[in-house]
């Protein structure tokens, strides 16, 4: 993980496959994504709409994604995760970033949608997404969870623990209904990550260890309930993964433990869900994984270990959520002021802060920036950017070069589609921002922007 000291600054990168660009201005380089580009005006623009105007129209802080971008890069994975040998299926992971609009996109781009809550889980349903390709997750669900998962038919029940089977045993009984189920897994592969991403370890809260009796317990007690259908495993590793080894590692651990399977009690798995993690760039301390080259080598590792353990695997699920929308959100912010501190740090305040983008504060997070209104300026200054939000930790990038701002600019954070607007709060009583998708140089709002009577409308005096 980059030092927190380190500044935020850009970098020359080559293009990839990934719909990345550059712009050459004086020495300084701009990592840019997808339709996202200078225009003539000097200003940012993504999806051909000028960011100067879309603040204009529809305030700030505002979450733009591109649209194009997304379908984009659910059309990479669903082109390059396939088999001539397997059903390879591509899950979105919605907890990075979920409305009714990436409903639509997902089901038209042919996706199934990964919930993690009741929720996540209503948020899809309402949408008209598909209630057969939709994967309920989660360590903990509810009773009630549990019950409007099993009512409503979803495709998969990802059970996590003994308790979820006895759940899932009673509610099946009494609705007389059928569960389709997976078990979670914990393979105990450790991904190069940050320690609140990793999602495998053997102490991890998620999943049944491989290398524990109860995992046993559990298989046992699904394959004797008659309302539940055991369909395979599912594993997950972590987030934020810029290293293929550990997912190849994760494939030959999961391949071998359904042979382990197979041998100890004659269960033989068909379906094998293998998470998601794929990194994306947030700043040039990350180098993603080149996703259309790593997707072939990675089916073909999956068919490997298959064959060779002689496994009944059929189906194969992975659930990218992040490299998908990652890269193609933008916050734009309005800049209040900026000061010079006695200490000699210089600090650019902005509108928004930990209240619409916590992973700073929670991961030491290092984002990159612009002056979305005077974007081809050389960058001269050193900054802090600040929020409003009354926490000394309310920092959104630590240190970065910029041009020298001056109030009523309009800056540009990059790579906040995944983990922004999903994590954001009402922290300090602010408003969430609004979301616009953009595409073919139109705008339209796919969340309002909270107002002030959205802040109070449970309250109760």
């Amino acid at each position: 993980m980059m030092d927190v000291m380190q500044p935020c600054s850009w970098h020359f990168l080559c293009i990839q496959a990934m719909h990345e660009n550059h712009l050459d201005m004086e020495g300084v380089a701009l990592k840019l994504f997808g339709t996202m580009k200078t225009n003539e005006l000097n200003h940012l623009e993504i999806g051909g709409c000028d960011a100067v105007e879309l603040a204009k129209e529809h305030g700030t802080p505002l979450y733009v994604m591109d649209e194009t971008l997304i379908r984009e890069n659910m059309k990479l994975f669903k082109n390059h995760f396939v088999s001539e040998k397997l059903d390879c299926r591509v899950v979105y992971a919605s907890k990075a970033f979920l409305n009714m609009a990436i409903c639509r996109i997902a089901k038209e781009e042919g996706l199934g949608i990964d919930a993690v809550s009741a929720g996540e889980l209503h948020t899809s349903i309402r949408s008209g997404f598909p209630k057969e390709n939709i994967y309920m997750h989660g360590n903990n669900k509810t009773e009630q969870e549990l019950e409007m998962a099993v009512s409503e038919g979803v495709g998969r029940i990802v059970v996590d623990n003994l308790d979820e089977v006895e759940a899932l045993a009673r509610i099946t009984e009494e609705k007389k209904l059928a569960a389709d189920v997976l078990v979670r897994l914990n393979p105990g592969v450790t991904a190069h990550t940050h320690q609140y991403i990793q999602t495998s370890k053997h102490d991890s809260k998620f999943g049944e260890s491989i290398y524990g009796r109860k995992i046993f317990e559990i298989i046992n007690g699904i394959l004797e309930c008659p309302g539940m259908n055991l369909h395979g495993f599912h594993c997950h590793i972590g987030s934020q993964i810029n290293d293929e080894d550990p997912f190849f590692e994760a494939v030959s651990v999961m391949a071998d433990f359904i042979k382990v399977v197979e041998e100890r009690i004659g269960y033989k798995a068909r379906e094998l869900n293998l998470g998601g993690g794929f990194g994306v760039y947030y700043s040039g301390e990350d180098s993603p994984i080149k996703l259309s080259d790593f997707m072939g080598r990675l089916v073909g590792h999956i068919e490997e270990k298959i064959e060779r353990n002689e496994l009944s695997v059929e189906r194969v699920i992975i659930e990218p959520g992040r490299a998908i929308v990652g890269n193609a959100g933008i916050t734009l912010y309005s800049v209040g002021g900026i000061k010079e501190t006695y200490g000699g740090k210089n600090y650019i305040f902005v509108d928004g802060g930990m209240a619409d983008n916590p992973r700073t504060a929670l991961y030491d997070a290092c984002y990159e920036a612009a002056i979305a209104n005077r974007i081809n300026e050389s960058a001269n200054e050193r900054y802090a950017i600040a929020g409003k939000c009354c926490e000394s930790g309310d920092i959104i990038i630590r240190d970065i070069e910029l041009p020298k701002a001056r109030k009523g600019d309009l800056i540009a954070v990059f790579t906040t589609g995944a983990y922004n607007y999903s994590m954001s709060s009402n922290y300090n009583r602010l408003a969430r921002p609004a979301v616009v998708f953009a595409a073919d140089g139109k705008s339209r709002v796919t969340v309002k922007r909270e107002t002030l009577d959205d802040l109070i409308r449970n309250d109760i005096i």
